[in-house]
């Protein structure tokens, strides 16, 4: 039998996201760029982001790149972000949508990056984590709700990440339990010097209270 051979070429992909913005945008005003889960969709983390914030921000809400039907009996849709399967070119898109769209928006509402924040649920968490230690001027801060760490985060190539973390656990989370999550607050230092890490109890889904959290979180990272 003949040898197999693999080859790859680059083809165009028509990236997507959703914006909200308030009426009033202001010097205070922050930009969130906000990923959504494995499965979900960016009109679902539109709608939950939000209510994380005190005062309303500017939300760009991206759409993950790869597309499936969440069940063959019907039309409904979800989007994923990356999975074992050549992970790496799956972590360059990452980064290149990420990074178009934190500094078009940013330009579009004259947000510098220390104003800019990057915030995740679930899946797409790691990979926000290695584009902070991949480009460390790009954000101020970086949010991870119910998600992980990169497999390789204490001794990959990346550089030490000099946005501040904000990560939020939950007691009841079957895909990230706090026998798990106990350990991210010395994990995530060995890489950034700025972490907080809450526990809160439920399951895996957003916090509804992320709120009371954040937002002091917010007022001291955002001189």
């Amino acid at each position: 039998m003949a040898d197999v051979a693999d080859y790859h070429f680059s083809a165009r992909l028509d990236c997507h996201y959703l914006l909200l913005a308030p009426d009033i945008v202001n010097a205070g005003t922050p930009l969130v760029v906000a990923l959504h889960g494995f499965g979900m969709n960016p009109e679902i983390m539109l709608q939950l982001t939000p209510r994380l914030f005190e005062s309303p921000p500017v939300i760009a809400s991206l759409q993950g790149p790869n597309q499936f039907f969440l069940d063959p009996t019907t039309q409904n849709v979800g989007y994923g972000w990356i999975t074992n399967r050549r992970p790496a070119e799956s972590i360059r898109l990452h980064h290149e949508m990420v990074l178009h769209t934190i500094g078009k928006v940013g330009r579009q509402f004259a947000i510098p990056a220390g104003r800019r924040l990057l915030a995740g649920f679930s899946q797409s968490v790691a990979l926000n984590y290695r584009f902070a230690a991949t480009h460390p001027d790009a954000v101020r801060g970086v949010i991870g709700i119910c998600g992980g760490l990169p497999g390789d985060w204490e001794g990959g190539a990346d550089q030490p990440v000099s946005a501040a973390v904000l990560h939020i656990a939950r007691r009841n989370d079957d895909y990230y339990p706090p026998s798990v999550t106990e350990r991210y607050p010395e994990r995530l230092r060995r890489r950034a010097a700025d972490v907080e890490f809450h526990l809160l109890d439920g399951g895996h889904q957003m916090p509804s209270e992320g709120s009371r959290v954040i937002g002091p979180w917010l007022r001291r990272i955002l001189l």
